[in-house]
């Protein structure tokens, strides 16, 4: 699961009681996409446990992206894939992609030109590029858009009333409410849409072509150019500490700076001004975005990639319907981990195995490319697995897929992506998709019926947080599941024994008959985008 992400442990809110009738319904209906009985005994546990232990064992390194050991795991799935029955995918079981180490280039420059005046600043005690900036110069009117967020689901946008296109956005750091432990987001925790690089990715939506990050100043005091530390600009920085950027992304950048108080006294006279325009969007949630009239922004940052390749691994099944076998539903699961500990004493743990973040999700993976690949009869349409790179750095491996599907988007009828799921409670299994896709929930609540798992509804928040989202963004509807967070997510005590492959085996048959009913039927699953 990807970095720096706190996670929610299982509720135990469980899925609604269908009524007698609509049951009945059901059960009449169902039996048309009953899957092959022969393909779900081949979903076992012993096997999932074979995976697993390969998965997350010490010589792999914990499957870092890149890395040689990481290339190992590329090769163990590709070698089931094929082991199971898989074709690869235009004769390749690997879709390449690159990621680059990015540095700072020579040119970078910061000018405010404030009713025909202008103003140079300097970096490092101005403004700081950031780590997600891109290699470009603009120059545009600057429009604050408060803290940048887009959050439907919360009612809040701080782009509804404002163009920025063409324009430079000033945003404030993290998200209303961030002491209130009621704040309608996710209380004193920073949501996803708190992190600088969604705040970024939603200006760039939005046609902005430069950003300037500033810190909140209500609850902060410090006001400084907060950027990222460059090797070229801080020379006791670790050269292994540059930023792992996905290269096919860097294209579609832009100059992104953090700015100084000096730079917020230029703007707004004082900071007490823009604290108060803070303080009147926390008080109702009310966007305050506004052009700042009679100022404009010269901006120019310029980086320097050194490109790496890496890769997906891919395999799928041709439907046996002529006329549903160029529709495809995926199913998902990011085989990367984040390597060792640095600088660790002689004789200490230092390998981050990665267990259930995510050889979890890839045993499962596996055990159901077993199920599809081994049965006698094939579904209607067609169905591709992939095990994406780079899950742990941003989401890479599914935004390079997305960027260049392999099959094309607009037929891609459902995604299922499988997130740490082998460990708490026995029984019970965290579902996300409510808010999005409301017929996968259903049906997956339907073929549960069959299964009887304990399903729990705490995954909505973290909609951003795993590679699901890559096919959210373009409406393809999804479901995610996982089992939560524990002791130790993201540590180096993150070990295979502790896993429950029965578990995973039961995740795997619920997901494997979801997986077979749509892939049999020739329903079109809505994508609901929530109103704003």
């Amino acid at each position: 699961m990807m970095s720096r992400i706190g996670w929610l442990l299982p509720d135990r809110r469980i899925a609604g009681v269908i009524s007698v009738s609509a049951a009945i319904f059901f059960l009449a209906f169902s039996g048309k996409f009953t899957p092959p009985r022969d393909a779900l005994n081949f979903i076992e546990a012993s096997e999932i446990r074979q995976h697993l232990n390969f998965l997350a064992s010490d010589s792999l390194k914990g499957r870092n992206t890149p890395s040689p050991e990481l290339n190992l795991a590329a090769h163990y799935i590709a070698d089931r894939f094929k082991e199971y029955g898989l074709t690869p995918v235009n004769g390749n079981y690997f879709q390449t992609f690159h990621v680059s180490r990015v540095r700072l280039g020579k040119e970078n420059h910061f000018t405010l030109i404030k009713n025909g005046k202008s103003t140079e600043y300097r970096i490092k005690r101005d403004y700081m590029p950031m780590d997600v900036t891109g290699s470009k110069a603009v120059e545009g009117d600057l429009v604050f858009v408060g803290y940048g967020i887009t959050a439907p689901e919360y009612q809040y946008d701080d782009y509804a009333n404002v163009d920025v296109s063409g324009k430079i956005v000033l945003i404030l750091r993290h998200e209303p409410g961030e002491k209130d432990p009621q704040s309608s987001f996710e209380g004193r925790k920073l949501s996803p849409y708190g992190q600088v690089k969604m705040k970024v990715q939603n200006a760039i939506d939005h046609g902005a072509v430069g950003a300037l990050i500033v810190t909140d100043p209500l609850n902060h005091r410090a006001i400084r150019p907060r950027g990222f530390p460059w090797p070229s600009l801080f020379p006791n920085l670790p050269d292994e500490a540059i930023p792992l950027t996905l290269s096919i992304t860097e294209k579609q950048k832009i100059p992104v700076v953090g700015i100084s108080k000096k730079v917020v006294r230029a703007l707004f006279g004082s900071v007490d001004s823009l604290r108060r325009l803070q303080e009147r969007i926390d008080a109702d949630l009310k966007p305050q975005s506004c052009l700042l009239a009679g100022i404009r922004v010269q901006l120019q940052t310029s980086t320097v990639g050194e490109d790496e390749a890496t890769q997906n691994v891919v395999g799928w099944i041709e439907g046996r319907d002529r006329n549903l076998k160029n529709e495809v539903v995926v199913f998902g699961a990011h085989y990367d981990h984040v390597g060792v500990m640095k600088n660790a004493a002689a004789g200490v743990d230092s390998i981050y195995n990665g267990a259930d973040d995510n050889a979890s999700g890839t045993s499962l993976l596996l055990a159901l490319a077993a199920a599809f690949g081994r049965s006698p009869v094939k579904p209607r349409r067609s169905v591709l697995f992939i095990a994406f790179a780079g899950e742990e750095k941003g989401l890479f491996g599914s935004r390079a897929y997305v960027e260049k599907p392999l099959f094309p988007l607009e037929n891609t009828v459902a995604m299922l992506n499988f997130d740490m799921v082998g460990r708490n409670a026995p029984d019970t299994v965290m579902v996300g998709g409510v808010t999005h896709s409301p017929d996968l929930i259903r049906i997956n609540e339907q073929e549960n019926r069959f299964v009887g798992l304990k399903l729990a509804y705490s995954l909505e928040p973290f909609y951003a947080r795993s590679d699901q989202y890559n096919f959210g963004r373009h409406q393809i509807p999804y479901l995610f599941y996982s089992t939560g967070l524990h002791e130790d997510y993201h540590k180096v005590t993150d070990h295979a024994y502790k896993i429950n492959e029965y578990k995973i085996a039961m995740i795997a048959k619920l997901a494997f008959r979801v997986g077979w009913r749509v892939a049999n039927s020739g329903e079109r699953l809505r994508f609901v985008e929530k109103k704003k």
